[in-house]
């Protein structure tokens, strides 16, 4: 039985963040201290016997400490919780034994999920066997192995313009298709729409929007963004109600919540069919159109099916960029796992955690809260190795936090405080970046190069974080907090060239993944930003469906079409601005043109 099982998740959530490196979604009992409360299913036993007990489990903690981990937690079956404690041993994803069960006869029992921690214990899938034999480890084995035990039927959905990602950029791009006449599917691999700006995450947007050439581009953000600006605040900051309403007022729009993409079919240079999983239920969905999106920040899509990409920092003589570095490295900017506390009236407790680092009245940081600068993985694979960026950044927020409540000299700010909130979806800046006809670099930016296909327009300042000094002196090479280096731009409309792959054909992409160096990405990565591209692509889409064309066709093609469509924009009109917050703009020489 795997996570989807159990019906009752209790205190439980649903983690699917780093399917691709160790196969499937999973349950976690992120309680930031307090142990949550149990899961719980029915099965139903074909057979009585003596039943082995595996467990598919991590011990999160193994990476920087050899203690029994932090993320203890027991199964239960029918009335008994078995002894062996779990996710406290071993070093990686793997079966670990949980005892044995004695089923007098065949019939239903609950199982169910004992939190033993409150720290973000973990449990893949349960597997009863009457042969003592665990299922397979290799990652491979183990997908076969769960597909021959529970066959899925997958269903097809035909529509024009698959978008995967439900961020800021694949919102935009989904509607503006589907306001345009196209038959939309959206795809989202988190039940809730909005992607860092959703309250899973809860990080504020950033940038302008209704800027020259095309002032009418943004206008829809006005329609979902929230109104009120800030990073790590309470949930309702985030409007995450706003979002859903404006998807679902589309007609020509399908939504698929909690959907994750992971494969793709192919015939020659374009892709033929997405599919995708839901992380609860694990059904599956084959989704075919002509033309495709690229939404999911990761560069997902593009990923599996092929597509030119680019991840860390280029050379400097790769594009001529005088703040690129001499060689070419794999460092990226990094992952924030956002938190804050909340005053209590009267003292409270927290556990002591100590798992390796070393938090000490020097190195601690006396803060009640942490956001953007709380930024981990710069020197880490922000796909391969993200489940240990995200661990990194909650092993962290524990640590210090365990400090400043237990060992801390001085400690009265803390006494009454407790941990109101600890993100467990880890907000990501950077990672693979897809490569189209156009790559948008510093020389673009700092010349200020104009391009025929200019569409929508970048405000931020190049915008680029690095580890922060003090934060290295006290964790070299394991630092979690940044600096930002920002490099003064003017306003700059980015080619739509950026917005499509150059060697996957019916493919667009929208959000940080564009076509972009890495110092490109510093000013094209915030949110407002994000949303107008997609915006873009969603126009763009439409033409492709009008015209039997592809995303490079628009350009060669109908581009003059696609400057109307962005003269006008897809967003409704005379809305107030809301959209006044977090806007940027360190502009040294910008005059309106």
């Amino acid at each position: 039985m795997a996570q989807e099982s159990f019906a009752e998740k209790g205190g439980w959530s649903v983690d699917q963040q780093f399917t691709f490196e160790m196969g499937s979604p999973y349950l976690i009992a992120h309680g930031m201290g307090e142990a949550v409360a149990d899961a719980s299913t029915v099965v139903n036993f074909k057979q009585a016997g003596d039943y082995d007990v595996y467990v598919r489990t991590y011990n999160w903690t193994s990476k920087w400490s050899d203690k029994r981990g932090a993320g203890l937690f027991r199964v239960g079956v029918g009335e008994e919780l078995l002894e062996v404690e779990l996710g406290v041993t071993g070093k990686e994803w793997e079966w670990q034994y949980a005892g044995k069960v004695t089923i007098p006869q065949r019939g239903r029992k609950r199982v169910w999920l004992h939190d033993g921690s409150g720290f973000d214990g973990r449990c893949d899938a349960i597997y009863f066997t009457l042969d003592g034999v665990a299922p397979p480890a290799n990652k491979e084995a183990l997908a076969a192995f769960r597909d021959a035990l529970s066959p899925v039927k997958i269903k097809s959905v035909k529509c024009d313009f698959v978008v995967v990602g439900g961020g800021i950029s694949g919102m935009c791009a989904a509607v503006a298709a589907a306001r345009l006449g196209s038959k939309v599917v959206l795809i989202n691999d988190r039940p809730l729409w909005g992607g860092s700006n959703s309250s899973e995450t809860r990080v504020h947007l950033g940038g302008h929007i209704e800027m020259e050439p095309y002032p009418n581009l943004g206008n829809m953000i006005k329609e979902f963004g929230p109104t009120r600006g800030g990073n790590a605040r309470p949930a309702e900051y985030y409007e995450d109600e706003k979002k859903q309403a404006f998807l679902e007022a589309e007609k020509n729009l399908t939504l698929y919540p909690s959907y994750r993409a992971y494969a793709v079919d192919k015939s020659g240079d374009k892709i033929t069919a997405i599919y995708a999983e839901h992380i609860e239920t694990g059904e599956r969905v084959r989704f075919i159109a002509p033309v495709y999106s690229d939404c999911t920040g990761d560069g997902t899509i593009g990923y599996l099916a092929g597509a030119d990409y680019a991840m860390g920092r280029e050379s400097r003589d790769e594009y001529n960029e005088p703040s690129a570095p001499e060689v070419a490295d794999k460092m990226t900017m990094g992952s924030s796992v956002q938190w804050y506390s909340v005053e209590n009236d009267s003292e409270s407790n927290f556990p002591i955690f100590e798992y390796g680092l070393n938090f000490n009245e020097e190195s601690s940081q006396r803060v009640t809260m942490g956001e953007w600068t709380w930024e981990t993985g710069m020197n880490y694979d922000q796909c391969e190795e993200f489940e240990r960026i995200r661990d990194y950044g909650l092993m962290v927020v524990y640590s210090n936090w365990s400090f400043l409540k237990n060992r801390l000299q001085n400690n009265e700010a803390y006494r009454n405080r407790s941990l109101g909130w600890v993100a467990y979806i880890a907000g990501k800046r950077e990672s693979r970046r897809l490569l189209g006809d156009h790559v948008l670099n510093e020389n673009d930016l700092m010349q200020e190069i104009a391009y025929p296909d200019a569409s929508f327009t970048t405000t931020w300042s190049i915008d680029l974080h690095y580890p922060d000094p003090e934060n290295t002196k006290h964790f070299p090479g394991e630092e979690f907090k940044s600096i930002c280096v920002h490099g003064a731009t003017n306003p700059y409309a980015v080619p739509y060239r950026c917005l499509y792959s150059r060697n996957i054909d019916n493919l667009f992409m929208a959000g940080r993944d564009i076509s972009v160096t890495h110092i490109g990405l510093g000013t094209v990565r915030v949110m407002r930003t994000t949303g107008m591209m997609g915006e873009v692509v969603g126009m763009a889409a439409s033409i492709c469906q009008k015209h039997k064309c592809l995303p490079r066709g628009v350009y060669t093609s109908h581009l003059d079409e696609l400057k109307a469509l962005m003269q006008e924009g897809a967003g409704l009109k005379g809305l107030p601005n809301n959209q006044t917050y977090n806007t940027g703009g360190n502009w040294p020489t910008y005059k309106k043109k």
